[in-house]
């Protein structure tokens, strides 16, 4: 193991699957005590048995983050378990349904930004609110999307969510930047995980079409968003707080 996260008490939301997963794994592995919550209860528990295995802390709790009484029990879990909080990765999230939004519900609409903008909002509310409390700061980081940053057909709740997501972190980071609580976003670009699959199913677009769509000819891997997030979390990133950061080949570059 790795230090950079050594000793701190780490929270990933949607940790079950993809870059939740990839990224719980690499916190643990550089140290820290993550306590991974999802509504996956078998896959999230098999994130914490890798953990463990390792030679590593992790605990699961299931946690539904569009419901304020299970984020606030989240937090209280990762602080009776570990003695602290020190920062957190606001992953959970769905992909919705990608279609025109002359055919788009307005359930389709309002589940999108239940999990994925009212969930991360939840999140940071009740994060910021114990580290506060501690007095010692922290780092938060949400996932937002690189459809945080530009809009993709057939996304208009998607993208409305994620760049919410977006101004949420500069709004949040600048409340608290005198409080030694950094707070951040990840914007990943196009990613080889389930809800992926799940996208190109539902459109079927192919995996040939996304490929031509990135710069460097390759789709990113759930892996590579976790090195992000480590970064951030980390002292490395000390003087980093309301960046909405690409890590999407150059997706965002064009």
């Amino acid at each position: 193991m790795a230090d950079l996260l050594q000793g701190k008490s780490i929270i990933v939301t949607g940790g079950s699957t993809g870059i939740g997963r990839a990224s719980a794994l690499r916190i643990a592995a550089e140290g820290a005590a993550v306590t991974v919550a999802d509504v996956n209860e078998a896959a999230a528990r098999e994130v914490v048995e890798a953990i463990t295995a390792g030679g590593g802390s992790a605990q699961f709790i299931r946690t539904d983050v569009t419901r304020t009484s299970e984020v606030r029990a989240m937090i209280a879990s990762a602080v009776e378990a570990y003695g602290r909080l020190d920062g957190a990765l606001n992953n959970a999230g769905i992909e919705g349904t990608f279609t025109n939004i002359v055919k788009m519900t307005e359930d389709d609409y309002d589940r999108t930004v239940a999990v994925d903008l009212k969930g991360v909002w939840l999140c940071v509310k009740y994060q910021v609110e114990q580290l506060l409390a501690q007095g010692a700061g922290g780092s938060i980081v949400s996932t937002a999307s690189v459809a945080g940053l530009i809009g993709t057909r057939g996304g208009s709740a998607y993208c409305a969510a994620k760049h919410g997501v977006v101004g949420l972190t500069r709004a949040v980071a600048l409340e608290y930047a005198r409080k030694k609580i950094r707070v951040n976003a990840v914007c990943p670009g196009i990613i080889e995980t389930p809800m992926l699959e799940r996208m190109t199913s539902e459109t079927g677009i192919t995996h040939d079409a996304l490929v031509a769509q990135e710069p460097m000819a390759r789709l990113g891997e759930a892996r590579e968003i976790g090195e992000a997030v480590v970064w951030l979390l980390s002292d490395l990133a000390s003087f980093v707080t309301g960046v909405a950061l690409p890590v999407d080949g150059g997706y965002t570059a064009i």
